[in-house]
């Protein structure tokens, strides 16, 4: 059973949201989680004047994922930043790209699943991730999302983000704020769970 986790982060938030997706991913017996990244869209120029090139040598040796690889896997958990309310252009540009996997049929019946990020608490979390639905849909993917069993998206103790849509964090307006480990723990969750629908599927 392999699964993907497939991110694109600016500032390392939806990275480390990635890294505890894959740890709980690989709780699953018979798991095979690879961790990839979509390509780079913007200058080193335009990346340097809005801080990303640094921000993102700390996840540089992440390989780049391709199109051609996504059908050999049995689930595919996806990790972007919000813009506006909907994916950013580098996912964007990415699944654009996936036209020739859609008319194979490539990834009818496999898992599909999302986790994000936004810059404040009512940012576009849960819009950005039901857009992001409708492309997996349209590829015939089954949709899983973050249960109610993960009780820490209920709390009100403090701000967190996190959804029965998906896992999320909230990333501050100038990108000060990490994911906390309320955010991390459903982060994790998401990815056992997408693993253990996938093994049953699988079997």
């Amino acid at each position: 059973m392999k699964i993907l986790v497939l991110f694109y982060s600016s500032y390392g938030h939806v990275f480390k949201m990635a890294e505890r997706v894959v740890a709980g991913a690989r709780q699953v017996e018979g798991a095979v989680v690879v961790l990839k990244q979509v390509p780079e869209t913007l200058s080193d120029e335009l990346q340097a004047g809005l801080g990303i090139l640094e921000a993102r040598k700390a996840f540089a040796h992440i390989p780049y994922c391709t199109v051609d690889e996504l059908a050999g896997y049995d689930a595919i958990l996806f990790g972007t930043p919000t813009r506006f309310g909907n994916m950013c252009a580098q996912m964007r540009a990415f699944l654009d790209a996936t036209g020739g996997l859609w008319l194979s049929g490539g990834l009818i019946g496999k898992v599909g699943s999302v986790f994000v990020s936004t810059a404040t608490q009512h940012g576009g979390q849960e819009s950005t991730i039901l857009s992001f639905h409708t492309t997996l849909l349209h590829h015939g993917m089954l949709i899983a999302g973050l249960p109610y069993s993960f009780a820490g998206q209920m709390s009100i103790a403090e701000i967190t983000g996190c959804s029965p849509y998906g896992a999320s964090t909230i990333a501050g307006g100038h990108g000060e704020r990490m994911p906390s480990e309320n955010e991390l723990a459903g982060a994790e969750f998401q990815g056992k769970y997408v693993a253990e629908i996938a093994n049953r599927l699988k079997k």
